[in-house]
């Protein structure tokens, strides 16, 4: 919202500099986000009075002027307007002079006389859109004057909050200086006279629906001339970021700047049978709105009608049929009450965002829609002529009593930390028009509750503890006892809120929620890993081709993947509609995206959620997700290239269970998983002593069948996804040395010949159970297939490490153990 001050200083007396005056309002939540300086660009301007016009000997379409500007000989300048008369007071640009655009003035010969400087338009100087004329100045503007003293003036760029709709009009950033200052309000002095035919002989309104619009104003105003405003108005209007155009026009922005409330002019000849009516729109209406952009119109487009079709989207823009031109007589004046979320809905779909839209958008005071039908027939008389019918035409006359809020002056002391006594409170209150009032123990007429407080608020203590703040009408964001202490807050100063430590004693350490992450990220990012982010929002087709078909265990205490899917209602595109449900979808994605630009060798991981919905109440769970896609060790001279498989994956889950202290993983067939081979698939789990799953999770190569479905460049990829506890916010245990024995543990090596269905795991555990008191770890590290073997044999090979406590093991011991 930009604020010329001049215009300010007629609704409250300003005292302070423009620089004091921004950073007090700044304090007050309204940023000021700039100051312009308007005419500090117009140099060597000042003001001279015509004392000869006559024609240029050699061209027709020339004057030769005499101008004084007050001081030195008078000066001679050629001048091309005919708006020009002996007598008139203009603003003269002297040689050396610069105009807005760093348009420079020198001394020039025009058709063979020489012109000493310029005689300036208003659209030359940035003050009017008059581009034909000189500007001509009143006649008591002082001669030689600097132009800038005139018409020079300071606007605050205001950053206006959203709640704050009352504050986007001069009035209403008035209200706040006001609240600064404490300087009374001047009220726009609002008296129209009225004549000729009463309104309700030519005008009739009818409302469809009173929820989209609850209240519309109408007058009507006969004998116009339409034209351009008055310099003064012009001027003002550009100065506040408005485009003038013509007077009826202009007097509405005029209004809508000055109240905030937006005013729409009809030409009353385009209004069949002088009858309009508010409704949505029908199937098939079209309107070319004054942009010149023929719409189809949305049935559920809030319109502004007649008999014939649709005169202008309402709240948003005017029809082009409609529209006030300079042979317009008679005009029907519009102030209404629009619905702000079918005005926001509308400007969204046609994509347009309007000054008055805006304004609409945050809310309207219900009393504005006559007070601004009023002040716009008083200016439309005054600038253009014309007779105001007598009366209004009025949907709802009836304006509603003020709000009421209860609050607790003990509270607000609690929670601004401020020692302010109730009179304190009440004389900051009154300063933004909110009257405080004792309650009534018999009658309590508190309109809206309190909530927040540590308790709702009873009638014993209403009548005791409790006063009344009456809202102005203006003051749609003051609803709740919150609002009313954030006002004190506000009045008083956030710059006085003090600075006061808690009082409660703090931990001396908080072992962070995020370290079990961290961990993780650190272990497999130091296995060569390198960790993505993928979208949480996918595509219907993703979710439904990355799916497990029966999730395994998840580890104790962590989320559950479980329920239905959650779809967006209104998604940006097709590829995010649905929240994901695990992470493998968005990493064999990244790989076949890498895949096609050349980039083969990848090992990805990622720590994220997955989304679901359980009894309409929505879900989340954190999990770990690793893919692997061609080599994982780059081939050497020393070694050759190898594709990475199930063992790698196996092999980064012991990692990182050593990093977080967890024991040795086991593994498991997995059955019945479609997104897996099913030779090459597993179940992972970790218990810990006391028996909970700390960790679990599926692993495999992906299936060949799915690869080729979604993009045949993941055959052969790995993946997992793990439920790890902690991982949605924990600490890995505190590794616990162990002290080193004094004497050497010894290898011996075993070569198992198993059938195919007897798997590692079990021999494992077979060997583990008959080791004896000696044995410390067996570690696979060999498997053969082949000659002599049958076809349906293997041979295991292990690794078992021997050891003792406090002695060296025999050679007896060790056959014994073998």
């Amino acid at each position: 919202m930009k604020a010329p001050l001049s215009w300010l200083a007629e609704f409250v007396d300003i005292e302070l500099e423009p620089e004091a005056l921004a950073d007090r309002l700044t304090l007050l939540g309204m940023e000021v986000r700039g100051i312009e300086r308007r005419g500090a660009d117009w140099r060597h301007v000042v003001v001279g009075e015509l004392l000869r016009v006559e024609k240029h000997p050699r061209a027709d379409r020339l004057s030769l002027t005499t101008v004084t500007i007050g001081s030195g000989e008078p000066l001679e300048i050629v001048c091309g307007a005919t708006n020009i008369a002996v007598g008139q007071r203009v603003p003269v640009a002297l040689p050396g002079a610069i105009l807005p655009g760093d348009r420079r003035i020198e001394r020039t010969e025009k058709m063979g006389v020489v012109s000493n400087g310029m005689l300036c338009s208003g659209d030359e100087l940035g003050l009017t859109s008059d581009s034909d004329g000189i500007l001509i100045l009143p006649p008591d503007s002082a001669i030689g004057a600097a132009l800038v003293d005139l018409y020079g003036d300071v606007v605050l760029d205001i950053d206006v909050k959203p709640n704050r709709g009352d504050a986007l009009s001069i009035v209403g950033l008035a209200r706040e200086v006001a609240a600064i200052t404490g300087a009374p309000i001047r009220w726009p002095d609002v008296q129209v006279e009225e004549g000729g035919r009463a309104v309700s002989e030519l005008l009739a309104v009818s409302i469809e629906d009173a929820r989209l619009c609850p209240r519309f104003v109408g007058r009507w105003v006969s004998g116009i001339r339409a034209g351009t405003s008055p310099d003064r108005v012009q001027m003002r209007l550009a100065a506040a970021g408005v485009r003038p155009i013509s007077n009826v026009v202009d007097a509405s922005n005029y209004v809508m700047l000055e109240l905030g409330k937006p005013i729409h002019v009809f030409d009353a000849a385009a209004v069949h049978g002088g009858r309009l009516e508010v409704r949505v729109a029908r199937p098939g209406e079209r309107l070319t709105t004054l942009d010149h952009v023929d719409r189809t119109l949305d049935p559920e487009t809030l319109l502004i009608a007649d008999a014939s079709g649709p005169l202008s989207i309402a709240g948003v823009m005017g029809g082009a049929g409609s529209e006030v031109s300079a042979s317009t007589t008679n005009v029907v004046i519009e102030s209404a009450i629009f619905n702000p979320v079918s005005i926001r809905r509308t400007a969204f779909h046609y994509a347009l965002r309007s000054e008055a839209s805006l304004r609409f958008e945050k809310g309207q005071e219900f009393r504005l829609a006559r007070i601004g039908a009023d002040r716009t027939a008083q200016l439309i008389s005054a600038w253009a002529g014309g007779l105001i019918a007598p009366g209004r035409v009025d949907s709802a006359p009836e304006e509603p009593t003020a709000e009421r809020v209860a609050f607790r002056p003990a509270r607000a002391t609690r929670l601004l930390g401020l020692t302010l006594g109730h009179d304190q409170q009440t004389a900051l209150l009154a300063r933004v028009g909110i009257v405080v009032e004792v309650p009534n123990p018999d009658q309590p007429t508190v309109r809206v509750p309190i909530v927040g407080g540590p308790m709702p608020l009873t009638q014993t203590a209403l009548s005791t503890d409790a006063l009344i703040a009456v809202v102005p009408s203006w003051r749609r964001d003051i609803a709740i006892e919150a609002d009313v202490i954030e006002e004190l807050a506000r009045v008083n100063g956030y710059d006085l809120v003090p600075t006061t430590l808690p009082a409660t004693t703090m931990p001396a350490y908080r072992e962070s929620p995020l370290r079990l992450r961290d961990t993780v990220r650190a272990a497999l990012a130091g296995h060569g890993l390198h960790e993505i982010v993928t979208h949480a929002l996918v595509s219907q087709r993703h979710a439904d081709t990355w799916a497990w078909s029966g999730p395994a265990t998840e580890a104790t205490g962590e989320g559950v993947a479980a329920g239905a899917r959650i779809t967006v209602t209104n998604p940006l595109s097709a590829d995010h509609a649905v929240l994901r449900q695990n992470l493998v979808g968005g990493l064999l994605t990244t790989i076949a995206l890498n895949r096609r630009r050349g980039r083969d060798d990848l090992a990805l991981f990622e720590v994220g959620k997955g989304y679901g919905r359980v009894a309409e109440l929505p879900h989340e769970w954190w999990r770990l997700g690793i893919a692997l896609s061609g080599s994982f060790d780059a081939p050497a001279w020393n070694r050759a290239r190898r594709d990475a498989d199930i063992d790698d994956l196996k092999g980064l889950i012991e990692a990182v269970c050593n990093v977080l202290g967890f024991g040795v993983p086991t593994y498991s067939t997995l059955q019945g998983e479609p997104m897996l081979h099913p030779g090459r698939s597993a179940l992972v789990q970790v218990k810990a002593d006391d028996g909970l799953i700390i960790l679990s999770g599926v692993l495999g190569e992906l299936h060949p069948a799915a690869a080729a479905d979604w993009d045949e460049r993941l055959a052969g990829a790995v993946v997992a996804e793990l439920s790890i506890r902690g991982l949605a916010g924990g600490s890995p245990s505190v590794p616990r040395s162990v002290t080193l024995g004094r004497h050497p543990v010894i290898e011996r090596d075993v070569a198992v010949v198993v059938s195919g269905d007897t798997s590692a795991r079990q021999t494992e555990d077979a060997i583990r159970s008959s080791g004896g008191e000696f044995l410390r770890a067996v570690t696979l590290f060999d498997i053969y297939r082949g000659a002599p073997l049958d076809a349906d044999q293997r041979s295991l090979a292990y690794r078992l490490t021997f050891g003792a406590d406090g002695r060296a093991l025999t050679e007896d011991d060790l056959e014994g153990a073998m």
